[in-house]
C-alpha cells in the first residue's frame, strides 16, 4: 500500500539534524507536511530545514534539550503558535551513552542515557498530546533492535534497557489515546549507516563479551550490508499517514532479519 499524502499536516521530529530523523523529515516535506524540529543544538537541524526549504517545502527549527521539561513544552508551544496544528510526531532523538560492565557503568552514566532515549521519550509524547487529540495524529518512536530481540550486545545495559522501556511505553500510551484517534507505534531498527555508533563510548568490553562468529554477515537479507536512513524513513511515513490508520501499539523492526540471527 503507498502511503497517503501529508498536504497540511504538521510533523514534529526529535533529533533532525543528521540521519534517521534527517532522511525522515526530508521525505515526510516531500510528501507534503510542514517540519518542525526539536534539537539541542542549531545548525544541523537548520541544514535539514535548509533541505526542506529549497525543495518548497516548510519548515522551523526549535532547540531543546529533550530531558529538560520546560524546554520540551516551549519548543511544542512555538511550533503549534507558528502552524496551529501538530499532527505527527516522530521522537527519533537518543544516544548511545556508554556500554560498560554493570559495575564499571557509573550512576550518572546511567542516568543521561535514560534520560534522554526513555524521559526524552515521555516528554516528547506528553507535550504533543494535548494538540494531536484537537483532531487526532501519529506518534512514531525510534527504539531499537538491542533491548527488544537482541541481548548479545553485552556492556549495552543502559542502552538496552532504555529501547526495551520504549516499547512498553508505546504500547501503553497507545491504548490510552486510541479513543482521541492517536496512534502510537515503534521502530526497531538494527545496523544502519548513520553517525550514532560515534556517540557510543565503549569501555572494558573485552572482559564480559562472548565473541560470535557470523561466517556469512550479520544481516542475513543483505549480504552483511546495513540498512539506510532512508529505508527506515520510508517506514516512519508510512506510519505517519492514513495507509496505516489501523496499527498502533505496534513495534515494528527494520533490520533485514539481523536481530533473529543475532537474538
Amino acid at each position: 500500500m503507498v502511503a497517503q499524502s501529508l498536504k497540511g499536516k504538521v510533523a514534529v521530529i526529535t533529533g533532525a539534524g543528521s540521519g534517521i530523523g534527517r532522511a525522515a523529515a526530508l521525505l515526510l516535506a516531500e510528501q507534503g507536511a510542514a517540519i518542525a524540529t526539536i534539537d539541542q543544538t542549531r545548525e544541523h537541524s537548520e541544514e535539514t530545514i535548509d533541505h526542506v526549504h529549497q525543495n518548497g517545502g516548510n519548515g522551523m527549527v526549535t532547540v531543546a534539550d529533550i530531558a529538560q521539561p520546560d524546554q520540551v513544552q516551549q519548543s511544542f508551544q512555538q511550533i503549534a503558535n507558528a502552524f496551529g496544528r501538530i499532527d505527527i510526531v516522530f521522537a527519533n532523538a537518543g544516544i548511545n551513552g556508554v556500554w560498560a560492565p554493570i559495575e564499571k557503568l557509573t550512576a550518572e552514566e546511567w542516568d543521561k542515557t535514560l534520560d534522554t532515549n526513555l524521559k526524552g521519550t515521555f516528554l516528547t509524547t506528553k507535550y504533543a498530546v494535548p494538540y494531536l487529540k484537537k483532531q487526532g495524529g501519529s506518534v512514531v518512536i525510534t527504539s531499537s533492535v538491542n533491548g527488544t530481540r537482541i541481548f548479545s550486545n553485552t556492556g549495552a545495559t543502559a542502552y538496552a534497557t532504555s529501547k526495551a522501556a520504549q516499547v512498553a511505553f508505546t504500547k501503553m500510551v497507545a491504548l490510552e489515546l486510541a479513543p482521541h484517534r492517536v496512534r502510537v507505534n515503534v521502530i526497531c531498527p538494527g545496523a544502519i549507516m548513520t553517525g550514532i555508533n560515534e556517540s557510543t563510548t565503549r569501555r572494558d568490553l573485552e572482559q564480559i563479551q562472548t565473541p560470535v562468529e557470523f561466517p556469512k554477515g550479520k544481516i542475513p537479507l543483505t549480504d552483511g550490508q546495513p540498512g539506510t536512513s532512508e529505508q527506515v524513513a520510508q517506514l516512519v511515513l508510512f506510519l505517519a499517514s492514513d495507509a496505516s490508520s489501523h496499527i498502533s501499539g505496534t513495534e515494528i523492526w527494520i533490520d533485514g532479519t539481523e536481530s533473529l540471527l543475532k537474538g
